[in-house]
């Protein structure tokens, strides 16, 4: 695939406090290829009749559906978390999206952890939509790590069929995003672009200015025919204007674009192509 077709599209949690129609509003005006709508990040993002006319009006598409799994949307679309990800799931089909975006379960959710990775497969199964399940991270705390998620915070554990890559959560957990795409393979098959500095907070700095080769990342996929979608999911909630909130959504889509492409046979993406394994040893990615 190629730039042209591959959608780079924008996180309505990429504008908050902002709102979902704010997202598209923007999208639409600086040049974005669609939407992902993470489902609880403001009320609008739960009515899915709202987002069609959103759709309709600005003539930009949803991309994906971020499944409301987080701590604060834990009661969004009701408790069942089955529920949550079969509506998702019907969201997603009324708006034409073909990827559902799930984090892991909780540890605390022990019925819904214990099933989650045949469950998964079985949504899939019955709906036809992609159900890409992202990359956490372990909480840090001084001493020690909490172990957080079930049945493991990284997908590459599990037989998942797709997998979503977080470059933020990736840097949380310290980890390298060009390794944890190699290991991923072709169950990749979406990414929120963002950065990160390492920290124990999940920082989702606008690409390039933290230390998570994210420039890196988007050569290799670009040079590997990657066809799924490239979603900015930056955190722009203590930007102080909207005119300041706009240069980072701005600057994360010039970064986009510029990065991912296709190279020519030179030494320099004959080394793109490559990936360092956990172990240490150097692997060719699949071509």
């Amino acid at each position: 695939m190629t730039r042209d077709t591959v959608k780079i599209g924008l996180s309505n949690a990429s504008v908050y406090p902002e709102s979902t129609a704010s997202c598209f509003e923007l999208a639409a005006r600086l040049g974005y290829d669609g939407v992902e709508v993470m489902v609880g990040i403001d009320p609008l993002s739960t009515q899915i009749d709202a987002i069609q006319r959103l759709v309709d009006y600005h003539q930009l598409p949803v991309l994906a559906i971020h499944a409301p799994c987080l701590l604060i949307t834990q009661r969004v679309w009701g408790t069942d978390p089955w529920g949550k990800l079969e509506r998702s799931a019907e969201a997603a089909t009324e708006l034409g999206a073909d990827v559902v975006v799930v984090h892991p379960p909780f540890r605390w959710q022990r019925d819904y952890a214990r099933g989650f990775v045949e469950g998964i497969a079985r949504l899939e199964a019955e709906t036809g939509i992609i159900f890409a399940v992202e990359n956490m991270y372990p909480w840090r705390a001084p001493g020690k790590g909490l172990q957080a998620y079930a049945p493991s915070w990284d997908p590459t554990e599990q037989t998942y069929a797709h997998t979503t890559l977080d470059l933020s959560h990736a840097s949380t957990a310290e980890q390298d995003c060009v390794e944890l795409a190699a290991t991923m393979g072709s169950t990749l098959r979406h990414v929120h672009l963002t950065d990160g500095t390492g920290s124990a907070k999940d920082e989702h700095l606008v690409p390039g200015r933290g230390t998570q080769r994210a420039a890196d990342l988007l050569q290799v996929l670009a040079n590997q025919d990657f066809d799924g979608h490239i979603i900015i999911e930056i955190n722009t909630r203590r930007a102080p204007s909207r005119s300041e909130r706009e240069v980072d959504l701005i600057e994360s889509l010039d970064f986009t674009r510029k990065h991912f492409t296709r190279t020519t046979d030179t030494p320099s993406a004959r080394r793109s192509a490559f990936a360092v394994s956990s172990s240490g040893e150097v692997s060719e990615l699949d071509s």
